[in-house]
């Protein structure tokens, strides 16, 4: 409990020390904390959430963003930074979230027009040092801020902070954009996009709340936390594999190490790479 006051203490001085605020909202625990901390310090005026609802981020996050952002009062702006028309990202190179970050900062900076003095902010958290990350690079070069990171907030910090207001979000399963789903080098569409999209949630509605669809080569690889592929495999191996390929997948098969995140940047050599 310590710990986690301490933690509180230090994002509600940052924020004091940056008063206007425009949050780059992806509907995930972090940019939904940060956007919430902000509100209650900044007030709704000076704490604007901004989500791109583009053709990579899920329905369903665009849905939570929305609720959560009426739950808690948070005056939410939507645009559509459009990404996928950059033959940069949809060509899917190693450091495509460069680019879907540039789009998106490049997007939210041309609101600074409506919102003078505003800073721009996102939801990196300390973890994310950690990890082959390219977007970060795109946040420094637009001068976008992250308090979480700059207040050394953990992942385990971020979920125990939610638990504690009781946020809505608190325990939801890491989502990242649907363009994670494709191996480097396979190029992203709308469509294909939507083929993942639409197989995730089936699988939600099946009663896996965490799921990743990977497509690979026009094939869907499906992983879910190691502890459920038994019942994934038992139960229904002949049911999701039929109604998946009706999506456009030309195969389906299930992944038995299990949901891993970030499984395909291990081929990455991150000392080759641009981040």
């Amino acid at each position: 409990m310590e710990n986690l006051q301490a933690d509180i203490t230090k994002l509600n001085q940052w924020f004091q020390e940056h008063p206007k605020v425009l949050i780059a909202l992806s509907g995930g625990v972090d940019s939904c904390l940060v956007a919430f901390m902000a509100r209650q310090q900044l007030g709704k005026n000076n704490a604007i959430a901004v989500i791109s609802n583009s053709a990579s981020l899920k329905q369903k996050d665009l849905l939570d963003a929305r609720i959560f952002a009426d739950t808690y009062d948070i005056e939410l702006v939507e645009i559509d930074a459009n990404e996928i028309e950059d033959i940069n990202y949809s060509s899917n190179p190693v450091n495509r979230c460069y680019y879907c970050k540039s789009n998106l900062y490049n997007a939210i900076q041309k609101l600074l027009s409506k919102y003078p003095d505003f800073e721009i902010i996102n939801g990196n958290n300390y973890d994310d040092t950690g990890d082959y990350r390219p977007g970060m690079k795109a946040a420094n070069e637009f001068s976008v801020r992250s308090p979480l990171l700059e207040c050394k907030i953990t992942k385990e910090s971020i979920r125990n902070i939610s638990k504690h207001y009781k946020l809505t979000v608190w325990d939801k399963p890491a989502s990242p954009c649907l363009s994670s789903r494709f191996p480097y080098g396979e190029h992203i569409t709308r469509e294909r996009l939507s083929m993942v999209e639409n197989a995730e949630n089936l699988i939600n509605k099946h009663g896996f709340k965490d799921v990743r669809v990977r497509y690979k080569n026009g094939g869907a690889s499906i992983e879910v936390p190691q502890k459920e592929l038994g019942l994934l495999n038992k139960q229904l191996s002949y049911v999701i594999p039929k109604l998946i390929t009706e999506y456009g997948f030309s195969s389906v098969k299930i992944d038995n190490e299990g949901l891993v995140s970030g499984k395909l940047n291990r081929d990455i050599k991150t000392d080759n790479a641009d981040n």
